[in-house]
């Protein structure tokens, strides 16, 4: 019984630890976007938060680092 309940604390942790992450990058995108983009372009609309993190996730994905590291020296 008390590992089910350190494995759930740590699960429980590990998902607060994500939302957090995710809060952390996505709110500077947000504010960004809205205070230096929103003013200098002619039809771009504010955005909220969600739509910030989709961004966020969206740029994670298109410009991920796609070297691997091999231990192998040619």
């Amino acid at each position: 019984m008390k590992k089910l309940l350190i494995g759930l604390g740590v699960f429980l942790g590990g998902i607060a630890l994500v939302t957090l992450i995710t809060i952390l990058l996505a709110w500077p995108v947000q504010l960004l976007w809205n205070s230096c983009l929103v003013p200098s372009v002619d039809g771009i609309n504010t955005i909220g938060f969600w739509q910030a993190m989709g961004i966020n996730f969206l740029f994670s994905i298109l410009f991920k680092n796609s070297t691997s590291s091999n231990s192998k020296e040619k």
